[in-house]
């Protein structure tokens, strides 16, 4: 299992109650329609809560999103399909791409919780 984990920044101009709208009324439901979600085997929005913004020019993230995937190839082949491109373009539509920070990382070794007593590494 691999994950795509993106701290994410609105456009410049676009109010925080906007962004959040976008994300999950509009960005989340075309992943979940599109060929290119489907190699996605889970997907995670983060909001940041409203109640934590000191405003529209807030420098902070606004949130947090996690793609799970079965392997490196369902990543790849996510980016691969067709309507990529249309995901990408509603994406460039909504968040600061300048500014977008991502990493795509193995199945994490839990260091506290689920019952893993597991040294740290």
């Amino acid at each position: 299992m691999v994950r795509l984990t993106c701290l994410l920044r609105r456009k410049q101009g676009m109010s925080p109650e906007e962004f959040h709208a976008h994300w999950r009324d509009v960005h989340g439901p075309l992943i979940v329609s599109t060929r290119s979600g489907s190699h996605v085997a889970r997907y995670e929005q983060h909001p940041r809560p409203l109640s934590e913004y000191s405003g529209d020019d807030d420098p902070g993230y606004d949130g947090v999103t996690v793609q799970w995937f079965e392997s490196m190839d369902e990543y790849r082949a996510h980016m691969a399909e067709e309507d990529f491109a249309t995901v990408w373009s509603d994406i460039t539509g909504f968040l600061d791409t300048e500014r977008l920070e991502f990493v795509v990382t193995e199945h994490p070794r839990v260091v506290i919780g689920d019952g893993d007593t597991s040294p740290c590494a």
